[in-house]
């Protein structure tokens, strides 16, 4: 892990606020798009890549959770006009598309605990989309993103206790410290 050189935190643990964290949150799904993409089809223009976005959201059980989630990033919500499944809460057209991204598959690398890419997934949907959210969940879901992408997975006690440490009023500085003990 190396801290961010614009907002101090474990990279990428400062997005959303934090453009520079916000931008490896986002390169976490884009670097699967581009894979794809390579793979499947070579080199796309602009068009032909939202028409395979499209196909890939029609589908997303068939595919990637991070191809999933760029293919929805480029698409345009028609309800809302953001980014398809990124838009405010109560958006009706990107609650649903955010809903259906959790039908995409999931494969944990190798080398991690069972469960991390469901971890990794869930934490960058959340950071990615904050909105509706608590507070806590928000800053529990970013610092915990660095220990994920470094492999780590909590412990069912290791979560309730991050839960426990920010209901009783611990500040982000105070789970910092917390996962550095832990993890560090």
């Amino acid at each position: 892990m190396r801290r961010c050189g614009e907002c101090g935190w474990w990279e990428p643990a400062g997005a959303p606020d934090c453009r520079r964290c916000a931008g490896i949150v986002d390169e976490i799904v884009e670097s699967g798009w581009r894979a794809f993409v390579a793979s499947e089809f070579g080199a796309l223009n602009g068009q032909e890549e939202r028409d395979v976005a499209a196909m890939v959201v029609d589908e997303p059980n068939k595919h990637l959770w991070r191809v999933v989630d760029a293919a929805y990033d480029r698409l345009t919500c028609e309800e809302c006009g953001g980014r398809l499944s990124r838009g405010p809460a109560g958006c009706g057209t990107c609650d649903r598309a955010n809903g259906f991204r959790y039908v995409a598959i999931e494969i944990d690398r190798p080398g991690v605990p069972p469960g991390n890419e469901h971890a990794i997934r869930v934490n960058v949907s959340v950071v990615r989309r904050p909105y509706g959210l608590s507070s806590n969940e928000l800053v529990a879901r970013r610092l915990l993103l660095p220990y994920l992408l470094g492999g780590r997975l909590p412990t069912t006690a290791q979560a309730q206790a991050v839960k426990a440490l920010l209901n009783r009023g611990g500040t982000a500085d105070d789970l910092a410290e917390q996962l550095d003990l832990a993890w560090g």
